[in-house]
């Protein structure tokens, strides 16, 4: 089988496109044929050497792939040969809270899914929804996963509540989907205004151009009547958390996935913005088994698909991550196995 694996972190010239054998599954292992994989920013990160988690020595790189099992080991319960199947992001975090002694991430400290083959110990992978495309189920493990835990996690939302969301990036759409799925008003935000159209039509009741509009919490508290939002999903990171703080109500809640930007810039609250809210914050790391579980009963109940950017063929992953890594996607960056 054709394999990628990250040979020394620091650039894609460190991703080495190897040949090795398929995999044989241990008693409780599934070895997948891999179909698609897509690109997520830890993964940017971890081909860079800047993600906090060091990656091991030659790991395969990407931790979201999706495809078909086509062998089970002898004491397999979970799954059979021919079924639809996705790994967890942390393999071993079943449910509950996450606990240092589960700190295991695929395409990290785990071998991941940037192969033609895969193998996922049983009790980390769970079947995806059969409406979905190849293409579409290789992005939920880690940017669907996120976008659930910071929508319908501990604070689930309500029907008539309303969310904001920055950007136009794999956990911000899904998080307007997911957001819409519940019955909320989404406020969606974006810098480029040829997007603006394609929020609408993915459901946006509002798009704000924040770029054009420096002071846009000013604006998401007149759509909300002077109220502000019920919950932002905060995916920029340090150089927007003052504008969520004051886009946020009274008792509202800021989900955040980075307190570090790509500059180094740590995260700083700004005291006279915050002094005027009972607004909270919570950090979100994507989520457990269960929390992937949950997801795919709903995007399957409710016929959701996941938006694709682009897809790049197998032989072209280095260029799909140069195409990621510029930045301005709208949706998730694909590849597709050979």
């Amino acid at each position: 089988m054709h394999v990628y694996r990250l040979k020394s972190p620091g650039n894609l010239g460190g991703l080495a496109l190897l040949e090795e054998d398929v995999p044989v599954p241990k008693p409780t292992e599934i070895v997948l044929r891999v179909h698609a994989m897509s690109i997520n920013r830890r993964d940017a990160m971890i081909i860079g050497g800047t993600y906090p988690l060091p990656a091991r020595n030659d790991v395969i790189p990407i931790s979201d792939g999706a495809g078909e099992v086509i062998a089970v080991g002898n004491s397999v319960t979970r799954f059979k040969t021919g079924d639809r199947a996705t790994g967890s992001y942390w393999p071993r975090w079943r449910d509950g809270l996450l606990t240092p002694d589960l700190i295991d991430q695929l395409g990290c400290t785990m071998d991941g899914m940037l192969a033609e083959y895969a193998v996922l110990d049983e009790q980390s992978a769970v079947h995806v929804p059969e409406h979905l495309t190849w293409e579409e189920a290789a992005t939920l493990t880690c940017a669907g996963v996120t976008a659930w835990s910071a929508v319908a996690g501990s604070r689930r939302m309500h029907p008539g509540q309303t969310v904001l969301t920055l950007g136009t990036g794999g956990v911000a759409l899904f998080a307007l989907q997911f957001a819409k799925m519940m019955g909320c008003r989404v406020i969606a935000a974006t810098s480029r205004e040829a997007k603006i159209a394609k929020l609408r039509d993915l459901g946006a009741d509002h798009v704000i151009d924040y770029a054009r509009t420096p002071q846009w919490a000013d604006t998401v508290r007149d759509l909300t009547g002077g109220k502000g939002v019920d919950l932002v999903v905060e995916t920029i990171g340090p150089k927007t958390i003052g504008q969520s703080l004051a886009a946020a109500g009274l008792y509202g809640h800021i989900v955040l996935l980075s307190v570090i930007d790509s500059d180094g810039n740590d995260l700083v609250l700004p005291g006279q913005v915050y002094s005027r809210t009972m607004a909270s914050l919570s950090r979100v790391f994507v989520g457990s088994r269960a929390g992937l579980e949950a997801m795919c009963a709903a995007i399957g109940s409710h016929r959701i698909r996941p938006v694709i950017d682009r897809v790049f063929p197998f032989t072209e992953a280095r260029e799909a991550y140069r195409y990621f890594m510029r930045g301005d996607v709208f949706g998730k960056v694909v590849i597709r196995a050979a």
